[in-house]
């Protein structure tokens, strides 16, 4: 049986906000409104109204709902938070589109039922009993639901005297409509001056300002309309607009059309264009509702000077070189923004902001990059750097390895370029059923971010290392660089060469081996997981791996070792089954194959191995292959295959489990397919965390060799592939 064990660093990560939000109302004590009424508990009870969207849009703006179990307040305090509720709820009609409907709320207290606008409700409250719980109901009656109407685009209307439009009344037919705005806020909207003459009082008892003077205002979507020019867009601006007369009057509908025609302008490098928050007008006549956008374009410009602001130890050379963004190339937010993440992603800054920095300045005919357009708006970005040096520890265990346990320090931008070095000391074989003594690891990592050329990094390690394994013991001196180069949006190759000096005894034999190695590797990673620890549950991982290798010692030979891995997810979701990322079929397929030299002609740490949660589950590491007589220590091969299934179920309260089928082989010839087969099957739980799922496995051997393990454990963070 392994176990394995292993603790590399600790992360700490908040909590959702979403979660936080739900422990503090599951654990909060009522609050009340600090007066000396007593708190009076209550429960809401909302009648649907069959639409999911509506009710949702209901639940979400009540204060009612969402305050009854973390706030509860006195009877004055209570009476006041049903009288809101009736505009909250009518607002979340009229965020839906229902502008013809209506709401009831009914309280009953004690033996009593009365309207939440009854003006005796405060004394009917305070007259409960300290053990009386009120029950309120609230119910919504949607009545038909508007569309649009007229959609118009207009440029901003000039200012113009007062006497130039005409004052709206109370009999005016159309008022702007308080449900276009954003539908996330709670507070109800105020009505506008179309329902009440300027300088009176409405029926609440707030003041209602005088309207400014600006022709913007105006009593109907026509005379919105006639105060200026209107606007015509391009097909690509009409389609991200996307709004039309007769779909639904939903607000959300019509505040996305909104920023979508502006982000659209934006990136058609007009960097100054505003659209307005859009004019509504009702027609309870028609049941319809004109829209009214002021949209203002502004010049066309280009990017011009870049600056940037708060470096102390980074060479503000190496980012503008890194920089894709040029002075004199047409202004786009979307290339500022990933601009903004790559160099965010250079790993020294702690945030990198950008922003735009007026005023426009016109460039010279030579700096501009748009034939005929000269204006520039000037980008500015500004950095935080992060702590250049962190030190780490590390410590981990397995039954078969032994313990592990040391340091690392890293220096994060040591020459100012975002240079990396890392030093690393660790002790290993502290225990272990395969080892027979202490060793250890020690090594120094040095990588330089584009090298000779962007995306190009040059990583050089020195190592050394000494392992006493049941197998072989080694001590060897590794030295190796290579350049590690992004092609494309999921490709990465490398290449390079490798040194190593190293003595080997494996069963009494002792020798030495002087290994040259010229290691290519390309993957490919389509799965676009921002935390590589996340699990994956759609595209593909591969990668594939060619290392031409000379040993020039204890017999000199030539040898290639080729492997090639690739892993699946399928998400059931497509099959109509499961919900996103809840079900997940993983399969991963590995072979390997030395070519040029048979096993004994190859140093043992050179060879082949199988067994373990890297290739086959449920038999120990090494534990799969040809044996060493009749012991239990693996000798390795020169061809290996193996594959994997696996089914992976989310479960609610971050929970989750999955089952699997490994099988692999390890054999002496250089073709995969050879040797004996072995399988292994079992089963696990996840629990899910800000940083990764920690799993736990069980693994079974379905024809155990002689000398085998009869179940293996394993602990890990992320999942197995």
């Amino acid at each position: 049986m392994s176990c394995i064990l292993g603790i590399v660093t600790v992360f700490c990560a908040p909590l959702p906000a979403e979660a936080k939000a739900s422990k503090a109302a599951a654990n909060a004590k009522p609050v009340t409104d600090g007066t000396s009424d007593p708190a009076i508990p209550y429960a809401v009870t909302l009648t649907p109204t069959k639409q999911a969207d509506l009710d949702a849009a209901i639940t979400a703006s009540s204060q009612l709902k969402s305050l009854q179990t973390s706030h509860t307040v006195g009877a004055y305090a209570l009476a006041g938070r049903i009288r809101s509720d009736y505009d909250r709820v009518n607002s979340a009609l009229e965020s839906q589109g229902y502008y013809a409907g209506s709401v009831k709320i009914s309280v009953k207290a004690g033996a009593r039922t009365v309207d939440g606008k009854d003006p005796s409700l405060p004394d009917i409250l305070k007259a409960l009993g300290r053990s009386q719980k009120v029950a309120i109901t609230i119910s919504a009656t949607i009545g038909p639901r508007f569309s649009l109407g007229n959609v118009a685009l207009t440029t901003p209307p000039q200012e113009a005297p007062a006497a130039s439009v005409p004052a709206p009344t109370p009999t005016t037919p159309t008022a702007t409509a308080p449900a276009m705005k954003d539908p996330t806020v709670k507070a109800p909207a105020a009505k506008v001056a179309a329902k009440t003459p300027a300088g009176k009082a409405p029926s609440d008892g707030k003041s209602v300002p005088t309207p400014p003077p600006a022709a913007a205002v105006a009593a109907t979507s026509e005379q919105a309309i006639a105060q200026a020019q209107p606007v015509s867009l391009l097909p690509e601006e009409r389609k991200a607009f996307g709004l039309s007369s007769g779909q639904p009057a939903v607000a959300a509908d019509v505040l996305a059309a909104q920023n979508s025609l502006l982000n659209q302008l934006q990136e058609e490098g007009y960097a100054t264009a505003s659209v307005s928050t859009p004019l509504a007008y009702l027609k309870p006549q028609t049941h319809t509702l004109d829209i009214v956008f002021r949209v203002n374009r502004g010049p066309k410009v280009v990017i011009g000077p870049i600056s940037m602001t708060g470096l102390a130890h980074t060479k503000q050379r190496y980012l503008m070189n890194r920089l894709e963004l040029k002075e004199g190339e047409l202004y786009r937010p979307s290339r500022i923004e990933a601009a903004r993440q790559d160099l965010a992603s250079t790993g020294v800054f702690a945030s990198v902001q950008v922003r735009n920095a007026p005023p426009i300045i016109t460039l010279p005919p030579s700096r501009t990059l748009m034939p005929g357009i000269l204006q520039a708006m000037p980008i500015e970005f500004g950095f935080k750097e992060a702590k250049r040096r962190t030190l780490s520890a590390e410590i981990g265990y397995s039954t078969d390895l032994g313990g592990r346990v040391g340091v690392s320090w890293t220096h994060h931008n040591l020459l100012g370029n975002a240079e990396q070095l890392r030093l690393t000391a660790l002790i290993t074989g502290l225990g272990g059923s395969a080892q027979q003594g202490l060793g250890y690891d020690v090594y120094a990592d040095f990588m330089k971010p584009d090298f000779l050329s962007k995306g190009q990094n040059l990583s050089v390690r020195l190592e050394g290392i000494r392992q006493l394994l049941y197998s072989y013991h080694q001590t060897a001196i590794i030295g190796r660089a290579g350049l590690n180069r992004h092609v494309g949006k999921y490709w990465n190759v490398s290449g390079g060469v490798m040194g190593e000096q190293e003595q080997i005894q494996q069963f009494g034999d002792t020798r030495s081996y002087f290994i040259i190695a010229a290691p290519l590797n390309a993957t490919f990673d389509n799965t676009q997981l921002s935390n590589p620890i996340d699990p994956a549950t759609h595209g593909v991982r591969a990668s594939l791996s060619v290392t031409p290798s000379e040993s020039l010692e204890s017999g000199s030979s030539f040898f290639t070792l080729l492997s090639a891995q690739v892993s699946t997810y399928f998400d059931l979701k497509h099959l109509g089954i499961s919900r996103p990322g809840r079900s997940v079929i993983a399969v991963r397929g590995i072979v390997g194959s030395v070519q040029g030299a048979s096993t004994y002609q190859i140093p043992p740490d050179q060879r082949l191995y199988a067994g373990g949660p890297a290739t086959v589950r449920g038999f120990r590491y090494q534990g799969v292959g040809p044996q060493y007589g009749k012991t239990k220590y693996g000798i390795g091969g020169t061809s290996m295959d193996a594959g994997s299934v696996e089914f992976r179920q989310r479960l609610p309260m971050n929970l989750g489990f999955a089952g699997f089928v490994d099988a692999g082989q390890v054999g002496t010839g250089s073709r995969p397919g050879q040797g004996t087969l072995r399988v292994g099957y079992g089963g696990g739980v996840r629990y899910f965390t800000p940083i990764g799922p920690i799993r736990v496995d069980v693994a079974l051997p379905m024809n155990r060799p002689a000398y085998g393990d009869k179940w293996e454990l394993y602990f890990g963070l992320g999942e197995t592939f």
